[in-house]
């Protein structure tokens, strides 16, 4: 999945001569995490919610609302900007991007094209509405976790059971993180299976696989096993 996908087209900046006031009111309107800085039409810095806050926090405690405004009013974004800005490439892949906010601490950056232009902003927003849809979460389904052989066909055939009960199956993840040697750990979320069916369901499945646990995410039901 691609950044180019899942970004946001609606290109919001602001200059790096304008106030903190000015940065704030641009963040609350446009419902915005990011907010990428702009000298001349050049990208200079980036300014984030987090920034904002920081920079307001000692002062906020000690001073009348009109005399923090006034001082918000006075500030220059350029003052409390992030230099250099990180950016983002829009034919990243999202987890290239997740990566590069959770090294540098942000919660998100500029997109850019290959001549260095924005053309839009990712954030955590962004990345959580791609996480849910490509783990089909929102069609309130059940999860499976499984130990397999790290080998040929072991994915299908636990999915065969599931289709044996008229089960869909959403979304396929797999890691070897956290699995022994020669073994992967695997995440298969299904739905369209009838609830009164899904013990037997799980019986046969151990019988094929070790179960690491299962989420019936539209009863609320989760068992360990």
């Amino acid at each position: 999945m691609l950044v180019k996908n899942w970004m946001n087209r609606n290109i919001i900046t602001v200059d790096a001569n304008e106030s903190m006031l000015d940065a704030i009111n641009l963040l609350k309107k446009h419902d915005m995490l990011t907010l990428p800085v702009m000298r001349n039409g050049e990208l200079v810095g980036v300014v984030t919610d987090r920034d904002l806050k920081r920079a307001s926090a000692s002062d906020a405690t000690t001073l009348e609302v009109h005399e923090l405004m006034y001082i918000l009013s006075k500030i220059k974004v350029k003052e409390i900007m992030s230099r250099p800005p990180v950016t983002v490439p829009f034919d990243y892949t999202l987890e290239e991007t997740a990566e590069i906010l959770l090294n540098n601490k942000i919660s998100g950056v500029p997109v850019v094209d290959h001549a260095g232009q924005v053309v839009g902003t990712i954030s955590q927003n962004e990345l959580f509405r791609a996480m849910l849809s490509v783990t089909g979460l929102k069609k309130r389904g059940v999860q499976f976790a499984f130990e397999l052989e790290d080998s040929p066909g072991s994915i299908k055939e636990v999915a065969d059971v599931i289709r044996e009960y008229g089960g869909r199956i959403a979304s396929i993840l797999s890691s070897y993180e956290r699995a022994p040697e020669g073994r992967r750990n695997v995440y298969l979320r299904m739905y369209g299976v009838d609830r009164e069916k899904l013990d037997e369901l799980v019986a046969k499945l151990k019988k094929k696989a070790k179960v690491l646990y299962m989420v019936d995410h539209r009863e609320d039901r989760r068992e360990i096993y």
